[in-house]
């Protein structure tokens, strides 16, 4: 684990500080700093992952997870999952942890005939954009995951689709982390952004973050990845702050036994998915509540969970209950991340990716660190696909 940066690290100037421990913020602290970057990492929680990363399920679903009129975030999907195997081969040869990264494919479970309907339909979608998808009978689906509710009308097989499991891939950043030299300091809140200084993209470049101690720590370029908190987070310019609203999601947590799992697939029906881990443990989730920034567990939340789980598995109900957590999506209002520069020369915003957010901290990572190599300034951005995910659309004022 990280220690917390020392009295001395404030005087110190970095390339970059990236504000937000999540996989997001580690992922693109580690880009930065395999670049050859000088990094540090400040989050205002005592620990890492403590936001949306800790209640994540890991799901790696592309394609399982794609919805109508979402070409653009499609893209930016895809292009993430094929970044993953070299990003956790190299997480996991730096530190020898591993990550719980594997590609089991997924099964999208119809347990009735307008299931069935809505399902055909979107495997229509996948087909019709070249993707590799089968429809596959209450036999066949039966035949690949015994478990599954008797009565079930059918299901889409998605090979593709992997996991990975977040409290493990943070981890395992953190430790990556240390090993390259990068300071993390936690419970460490920033309270302004400091700019100074004319640059070659105008005057206010950023010049430091002030903590809430005090203490500044220099650096040209500051990556804002506070996720659901960057929609409120007041250090940031008020031009700059992106529409990223809190959407409220409580997960459920199953345990049973590892040599003899309930199922060995990802599973969803279309009310809820079932993630399993290779220690015997069974990610539930997650219910989707506009809520604001309300993160307590509920009765009927667990309630539905459960019900729906049962619904799909039965077997589930000789699970032992671990317990159930709440966390919060950043949503925006186009479902697409924003990454991007923001119009204050030197920030960049690494937020907003709702529900996909570990399996975008690849291509996140790569899009933050090109923008940094670059010298890209104000509205310019990202390349290839997540040009889509720029701030640009939502910014109210870019200075170009």
């Amino acid at each position: 684990m990280n220690e917390q940066l020392t009295s001395d690290t404030g005087s110190r100037c970095f390339d970059a500080v990236v504000v937000g421990a999540g996989v997001i913020g580690l992922s693109a602290a580690f880009e930065l700093r395999r670049r050859g970057a000088h990094v540090a990492v400040v989050e205002a929680a005592p620990a890492a992952g403590t936001g949306a990363t800790r209640v994540a399920a890991g799901m790696l679903a592309p394609v399982g997870e794609l919805d109508f009129g979402e070409p653009a975030l499609l893209e930016i999907n895809l292009r993430s999952a094929a970044l993953y195997p070299d990003f956790v081969a190299a997480v996991e040869e730096l530190t020898g942890h591993d990550t719980g990264y594997r590609r089991l494919g997924a099964l999208h479970v119809a347990l009735d005939r307008d299931e069935a309907a809505e399902l055909k339909r979107v495997l229509d979608l996948q087909i019709s954009l070249g993707l590799t998808s089968k429809w596959l009978g209450p036999g066949a689906s039966r035949e690949l995951e015994p478990g599954l509710h008797p009565g079930l009308n059918g299901s889409v097989l998605v090979e593709g689709d992997g996991v990975v499991d977040p409290r493990a891939l943070t981890a395992a950043l953190l430790e990556a982390l240390e090993k390259l030299g990068v300071p993390v300091m936690f419970s460490a809140a920033v309270s302004s952004l400091e700019t100074g200084g004319s640059g070659r993209h105008g005057g206010g470049r950023v010049s430091a973050v002030r903590l809430s101690d005090g203490r500044t720590i220099p650096s040209s370029t500051v990556i804002a990845a506070g996720g659901a908190e960057s929609g409120r987070s007041e250090w940031l310019p008020e031009a700059d702050r992106p529409p990223v609203r809190p959407v409220k999601g409580q997960v459920a947590e199953l345990r049973g036994d590892p040599s003899d799992p309930v199922c060995a697939r990802i599973l969803a029906s279309e009310r809820v998915y079932l993630v399993p881990r290779t220690d015997g443990r069974l990610i539930v989730g997650a219910t989707v509540e506009e809520m604001g920034y309300d993160t307590v567990v509920t009765a009927g939340g667990v309630h539905e969970l459960l019900r729906e789980a049962y619904r799909l598995l039965p077997d589930v109900a000789e699970m032992e209950f671990i317990g159930a957590t709440a966390g919060l999506r950043p949503g925006t209002p186009d479902n697409l991340p924003v990454v991007g520069t923001a119009s204050t020369p030197g920030l960049i915003l690494a937020t907003g990716h709702y529900r996909n957010g570990i399996l975008l901290a690849p291509v996140t990572a790569v899009a933050v660190a090109d923008l940094v190599d670059s010298g890209a300034g104000p509205g310019d951005p990202p390349a290839g696909p997540m040009a889509a995910a720029a701030p640009a659309r939502f910014l109210r004022e870019v200075v170009r």
